[in-house]
């Protein structure tokens, strides 16, 4: 019994990548509301600055860097919505051990 019930979900699930292909493959970042991060990465120069490329349901992309210290993002202008994207660079401030 188990192991049918074993075999239906990866039916169920190799069915599902066939039909959502996109589905499948889709791995968002940390995200508030409509904006997440792909990529968060610690600057070379200094430790307590994070790179991070943004991207909002809108289909707008962009880098920024976090500074941690100061909690604030440089550009302080942009097609991402400020507030997502300053929530999103303290959280990963605090995952990375800056804040």
């Amino acid at each position: 019994m188990i192991r049918a019930l074993k075999l239906a979900a990866v039916a169920i699930g190799l069915v599902s990548g066939l039909l959502f292909p996109g589905a499948v493959f889709a791995s968002p970042g940390l995200c508030t509301g409509p904006v997440c991060a792909d990529d968060i990465t610690r600057s070379a120069k200094y430790h307590w600055q994070l790179v991070l490329k943004l991207n909002d349901q809108l289909g707008h992309r962009e880098k920024v860097v976090m500074n941690c210290k100061a909690g604030q993002l440089s550009p302080m202008n942009g097609p991402v919505d400020r507030a997502y994207a300053t929530s999103i660079g303290r959280r990963a401030c605090r995952l990375a051990g800056e804040g």
